[in-house]
């Protein structure tokens, strides 16, 4: 079969997916190394039984609902790419908001901060920052193995010096008042949440998207302990749920925060709230 023959086939087969096309095309990239652009001038250009084969599997597995970026070990996040393997959690786009907001509220002319990324994953919001400020010392904590060496193996490839990515559960065996900056994007959906039942969620790890007291757990946590480990006059930034934002705010005036800000994300919801310990 030819590659353009391959490719409306399976397009036909995911029709299911608004993104049926483009999670087609990531697939033949991820089998044959070439590009879409490729495809459009090599259509005719025939597939190895193995080639074939190979993108035959990731296909049906796409077509149970797998994550692309499973199939393809592969996600990008604020322009960078990062490497992504099943039961690690794929940054959205959303989080990409938390590090806007972090990059308006300290411009490049601060040269130097020590910063904390909390439940870091593959490294997503580190790595982001640090590709921006790379001044900054920048420490990643994660208390699973498989994805701290993630987070390692994309600062290596991403080759950001100034990222350090750490094993711990939140902030063990962390310097206590010792950051100026704090941010997270901790799990803060409720396990009842319907939409857990729907889309690539259903292959995630719960560890990274479920938190107890109707998804306010570990946001209550960051906050409440978070100011034995910031500086005086430190922020935190934390993502959180589209209904948590009063919740969150109550949260941050409650551990002692001031000038409480909740910033909307790309599709008009709250999703970022920050605050400085004063």
């Amino acid at each position: 079969m030819n590659v353009k023959n391959w490719l409306s086939q399976a397009i036909s087969r995911l029709c299911i997916f608004k993104t049926a096309k483009r999670d087609a095309e990531c697939i033949l990239e991820k089998i044959t190394g070439k590009s879409s652009v490729y495809f459009l001038g090599f259509g005719d250009k025939t597939l190895t039984k193995y080639q074939e084969k190979r993108a035959n599997k990731l296909l049906a597995r796409r077509i149970r609902g797998e994550p692309i970026a499973y199939l393809t070990g592969e996600h990008s996040f604020w322009s960078l790419n990062f490497k992504i393997s099943s039961g690690i959690f794929i940054p959205r786009s959303d989080t990409e908001c938390l590090v806007e907001q972090v990059l308006l509220k300290f411009s490049s002319c601060v040269s130097s901060l020590n910063v904390l990324d909390l439940g870091t994953g593959s490294g997503a919001i580190a790595l982001a920052i640090a590709s921006e400020r790379p001044t900054w010392k920048i420490t990643g904590v994660d208390f699973i193995l498989k994805t701290v060496y993630l987070a390692s193996k994309n600062v290596n490839l991403l080759k950001m010096n100034n990222v350090t990515i750490v094993f711990g559960n939140w902030f063990q065996n962390l310097k206590m008042h010792n950051y100026d900056l704090i941010v997270s994007n901790p799990p803060y959906i409720d396990k009842y949440d319907p939409h857990l039942l729907f889309g690539d969620v259903r292959f995630e790890p719960k560890t990274a998207l479920i938190a107890k007291h109707s998804g306010l757990f570990n946001l209550s946590h960051i906050c409440i302990n978070s100011v034995k480990y910031l500086k005086l006059g430190g922020w935190l930034f934390l993502e959180h749920g589209w209904l948590q934002g009063c919740d969150v705010r109550f949260l941050f005036r409650q551990s002692g925060f001031r000038d409480i800000t909740t910033v909307r994300d790309y599709n008009n919801n709250e999703r970022v709230t920050y605050g400085q310990f004063c």
